[in-house]
């Protein structure tokens, strides 16, 4: 069994791992154009003697074999930013303007380095596999699918990763069994009216009302949900030209949340229903774009036994916080959770702000507690 003392080696290349995410903070890039930050990974990875190979344009998926035959696992990060202007003020505050790493993702990625880094020395006692994934476009898209779709989890026993949170305490870890991330499914309307003068509605078909009524009408979707909890959100509505013109097209899109496949299904049901009614009520005609997105992260029950001993373990049990409620935020990981079994979880930000917000900046520890509790599970799933 690999004998391992986790703080104390993390202690050592404390600094190294900091530099690091200071280093991927400072130059945030979008989702799929991750090349500065997939450069920087590779280089990391081959300093620690650790193979890399690159899937997709930008994700990277480091190979750590152990000298002794055993299971393979792997540990996910995220590495795409947002489009947000930091208003942090740190030392590293990022250096591209209009963008920035809202959603700690860099955080994400220096843990895991970290940890690629300690267990590389331990490669002669280790028992399996570990691979490293960074998956690029987790606010986008969705990397995790397409990750798959080119091999990524063959052959893997399971699968780790985790957030940080700004809703835990610096130095602690969340866990939950079961249902953990909302489903998400997007939709795209373009309602299509008939123009006319404002002073002659009869005239015309007014596509901005019937659209405003959809948006009133889908935002209500969630009083008639029974099955679970399920959050609608319309983002977007342009509409109209002038003030003294009737609007011959509407667009509009949002996003429908929801927990269970039975409230997904619900949902999807309900906002095809009443775009068909409003457009019987108005005369309109609509066209639905509806896409089944990221399917939701339900943990795998043994995994997280797993996981929550092992953080306990290097963390203290005092440090370790059971969260009670799901929460109606989504991440792709949930993809990988449909493949092979394993568990997602929180790391404590030490960051009051809210993610995705000018102002979010995870505390240095928030890296280190990650990494320490990556280290713990993997060695844990392995042994």
């Amino acid at each position: 069994m690999m004998q391992i003392r986790i703080s104390e080696e993390l202690g050592e290349i404390a600094s190294r791992i900091l530099e690091l995410r200071a280093k991927l903070h400072m130059y945030p890039e979008s989702g799929n154009n991750e090349f500065r930050t997939a450069e920087v990974i590779e280089e990391y990875l081959d300093s620690a003697g650790i193979p890399s190979k690159r899937v997709l344009e930008t994700g990277v998926v480091g190979i750590l074999k152990g000298s002794r035959p055993g299971k393979t696992v792997a540990l996910r990060a995220d590495m795409d930013a947002l489009p947000v202007t930091e208003r942090t003020g740190a030392d590293f505050e990022s250096k591209i303007q209009g963008m920035m790493h809202a959603c700690g993702h860099d955080v994400h990625m220096a843990a895991a380095l970290g940890v690629a880094s300690l267990l590389s020395k331990h490669r002669n006692e280790l028992e399996g596999t570990v691979l490293f994934i960074f998956q690029p476009d987790e606010e986008g898209d969705g990397g995790a699918a397409r990750m798959i779709e080119k091999g990524v989890l063959e052959d893997v026993d399971a699968v780790f990763g985790a957030h940080v949170s700004p809703d835990l305490p610096e130095g602690t870890a969340g866990f939950r069994y079961g249902a953990f991330y909302a489903a998400a499914d997007t939709f795209d309307l373009k309602v299509a009216g008939r123009g006319a003068h404002a002073a002659e509605r009869e005239k015309g078909i007014d596509a901005l009302a019937a659209a405003a009524a959809v948006t009133t009408r889908l935002i209500a979707i969630p009083e008639q949900i029974i099955a679970d909890r399920c959050v609608v959100t319309v983002g977007t509505f342009n509409s109209g030209t002038a003030r003294n013109i009737l609007a011959d097209k509407a667009e509009l899109s949002g996003i429908i949340r929801t927990l269970g496949s039975k409230a997904r299904e619900e949902a999807g049901v309900l906002m095809q229903r009443i775009v068909a009614d409003t457009d019987l009520e108005y005369g309109t005609d609509t066209a639905v774009n509806y896409v089944r997105g990221y399917p939701g992260v339900v943990n795998d029950e043994e995994m997280t036994c797993i996981a929550e001993k092992a953080a306990a373990a290097v963390l203290g049990e005092e440090n370790v916080i059971r969260i009670s409620r799901p929460t109606m935020m989504t991440e792709d990981f949930g993809c990988y959770l449909n493949k092979v079994p394993g568990c997602f979880y929180h790391i404590g930000a030490g960051c009051s702000r809210p993610l995705h917000s000018p102002e979010f900046l995870p505390a240095d520890k928030a890296v280190l507690t990650a990494a320490a509790v990556h280290a713990a599970v993997i060695t844990a799933f392995l042994s």
